[in-house]
């Protein structure tokens, strides 16, 4: 056997002690194809040779054949054992349970709030059309009652103002926002 293909071989033999579940080689070519880059002829030939030297089982159904780990490598789990991880498998279930139900009540409480603020946003938007609608309405008032007083008036509309103590808009560059 190469480099390359003892490179290859080891490789899968880790892959299927670390996993410690049955694969097809198909399986374990899509699997490690992506990281280490091996073509699927390497893998076949790969896991037929890890077979042939007894480093893993091959079973044959029909055409297609299931490599996994040999079991006598591992040690056999105890029944207490068992028990202990049975509940800590219980116990990280009811974790995530809680961590689900904690996820689903903030999801909750995001859709409200966004559903607020988009009232609110509203709300600020018509207030604000409103005010400038008002706004409008106001100085239009003022530049009609200014007009009707000007007409009598012998000084200059600048004049008038200074002397009354008005304050307009433009002598403070202020300008009313479009609707």
């Amino acid at each position: 056997m190469s480099k390359k293909d003892s490179g290859a071989a080891d490789l899968i033999l880790s892959y299927l002690n670390e996993k410690n579940r049955p694969y097809s080689a198909q399986d374990v070519f899509g699997n490690l194809q992506k990281q280490h880059g091996l073509g699927k002829t390497a893998v076949v030939k790969a896991m037929e040779q890890l077979a042939q030297d007894g480093r893993i089982r091959e079973k044959v159904y029909g055409k297609q054949k299931i490599y996994f780990a040999d079991q006598s490598q591992f040690s056999d789990v105890s029944d207490s054992d068992l028990k202990q991880m049975d509940s800590r498998i219980s116990e990280l279930s009811r974790q995530v349970e809680t961590a689900t139900q904690s996820c689903r009540q903030l999801d909750t409480e995001l859709k409200e709030l966004n559903s607020s603020l988009t009232t609110e946003r509203e709300k600020v938007y018509k207030e604000r059309i409103l005010y400038v609608k008002e706004w409008k309405k106001r100085k239009r008032l003022a530049a009609d009652m200014m007009g009707a007083i000007l007409e009598g008036y012998p000084k200059s509309k600048k004049e008038f103002l200074e002397e009354v103590g008005v304050e307009t808009d433009e002598d403070h560059k202020v300008k009313i926002p479009n609707v």
